[in-house]
């Protein structure tokens, strides 16, 4: 019974002495010669990508996939920025309409003139701003995504455009196929616009536009008292766009059509106003631009 137990003894020995050994080719140092792993990033989206997918406010990375700018697509990215201090500190990411939501939208705002080459809203465009998904911000995300949209028509809330070709500098140089112009207007039953197909301007039409108006320190126009406000706004672009008197005379000279964008971006802070000038029962072959008061007489006092 010793002898059994000193070979246990002794084979134990053997292999503690094998396992602190050197054997040829290691040299006993597990580290040695290996490169630092890279730190842990996060999913970030990229700057001038184009999707096909409609537009999201929330991103998840699942759903996310790029394609040519080339082909037909629906979202192109104009900027990815960062949410600043307090809201990167949140839990969760800013809603929309939060300090940090209309921040972010200020800055996409900016961003998408800058990468167009001119005012968005002279054109058939729309912003949006895509955040985080919840489990991604808890995973460190704060990245926001800019995105510009080519729409079918702004004035008849239209279709979104899947158009191929990127936006990039398509205001930059000269008349673009997307920037507003003039409009054929037709009423519905009740004196409403009904519809305001795009037409060229030298041919027959009763609408123009004439540029955007800033709402500041108004209310969404929900009330008539409210919109009579955006149409004088309105009005003092089209003195000055067809060159005629700003005064009482003015109303009488033209019809007006005030559009802000939907509720939904006036809670992130968009207080721009598209204005169109409308002639009742008047057709246009050419622009008004200019043209001062002999092309728009006094006509409904």
């Amino acid at each position: 019974m010793r002898h059994r137990l000193g070979i246990i003894v002794v084979l134990g020995t053997v292999l503690l002495v094998a396992g602190c050994g050197r054997p040829g080719g290691v040299d006993g140092d597990l580290t040695n010669g290996w490169a630092a792993m890279a730190a842990a990033t996060g999913f970030e989206p990229n700057t001038g990508a184009c999707h096909n997918a409609t537009f999201n406010p929330v991103g998840p990375r699942g759903a996310y996939e790029e394609v040519d700018c080339a082909a037909k697509h629906r979202t192109e990215t104009v900027y990815v920025g960062a949410y600043e201090s307090p809201a990167a500190d949140a839990d969760v990411p800013p809603a929309d309409s939060s300090a940090g939501g209309r921040a972010a939208y200020s800055v996409c705002d900016r961003k998408t003139t800058t990468f167009l080459g001119g005012p968005w809203r002279d054109a058939r465009l729309w912003i949006g701003v895509t955040r985080p998904t919840e489990a991604a911000w808890s995973g460190g995300a704060r990245w926001f995504r800019c995105e510009v949209l080519e729409l079918n028509s702004v004035e008849d809330d239209g279709g979104l455009v899947q158009r191929a070709g990127s936006l990039r500098d398509t205001l930059a140089a000269g008349p673009s196929d997307v920037q507003l112009a003039c409009y054929a207007i037709q009423l519905d039953g009740t004196g409403s616009i009904a519809t305001m197909p795009v037409v060229s301007c030298t041919a027959e039409h009763n609408g123009e536009f004439v540029g955007v108006w800033y709402a500041q320190g108004l209310d969404y126009p929900e009330k008539d008292s409210t919109w009579a406000k955006f149409h004088d706004g309105c009005r003092d672009l089209i003195a000055g766009y067809v060159g005629v008197p700003r005064d009482d005379d003015l109303q009488y000279r033209t019809g007006v059509v005030s559009l802000p964008g939907g509720a939904d971006v006036w809670a992130q802070g968009d207080r721009g106003v598209r204005c169109y000038l409308w002639l009742d029962g008047v057709e246009l072959t050419s622009t008004l631009k200019g043209k001062g008061v002999k092309s728009l007489p006094v006509q409904y006092k």
